[in-house]
């Protein structure tokens, strides 16, 4: 099955309403991005990444996985939002624990990043995050194709990773993700 990949802004319905502010936003001063970030329809049980890449035969390379982190610091909650290549996971144990200079940090229980963001699961993304949280960028996710969520589970976003970068708020941050661990071998031990 290959993604049909139209405008975005020209399909308002395959878009959370907070993602299509954020993007007709972008394109008041970046023009390219009429053109340049594009969304397709998907199959609702297509939208976690494995089975979207799977399925519409893409790079998994390509696909950048948006988590919603969180940590406490005197009785305050912190949370961030952090996009790495779905090649690669989140440092959370270093980088993004230190960034949030918090103790301890995880990833946000799926109903509460979903009540937070106003998103859907398999769909939250970068773009139209509660501005007040920050939205960090591995430097991977800068070079080439990026796809992402919608907001909703119908549909993904594809755009240049330059042009992700330029929406206000989002900062690139290195050594935000790190290596997956290598799946293990059946019957080895480690």
């Amino acid at each position: 099955m290959t993604p049909h990949w139209v405008p975005a802004l020209d399909s308002p319905r395959l878009l959370a309403p907070t993602v299509y502010t954020a993007i007709s936003s972008l394109a008041r001063t970046h023009p390219e991005a009429e053109s340049d970030i594009l969304v397709a329809e998907l199959d609702p049980e297509l939208a976690d990444t494995s089975a979207m890449t799977e399925a519409w035969g893409t790079d998994l390379h390509d696909s950048v996985n948006c988590v919603i982190v969180a940590g406490r610091r005197d009785g305050v909650e912190r949370i961030a939002a952090c996009c790495v290549r779905a090649t690669t996971r989140a440092n959370i144990n270093h980088t993004v624990k230190r960034r949030l200079d918090v103790r301890k940090c995880s990833f946000l229980h799926m109903e509460a990043a979903v009540e937070r963001t106003g998103m859907e699961y398999g769909g939250i993304t970068p773009l139209g995050l509660d501005p007040s949280w920050p939205i960090w960028l591995d430097p991977l996710v800068t070079d080439g194709p990026a796809i992402i969520g919608s907001g909703l589970r119908i549909s993904k976003i594809k755009l240049p990773g330059s042009l992700l970068a330029a929406f206000p708020g989002i900062d690139i941050v290195p050594d935000l993700a790190v290596a997956q661990d290598p799946p293990p071998v059946p019957g080895q031990d480690r």
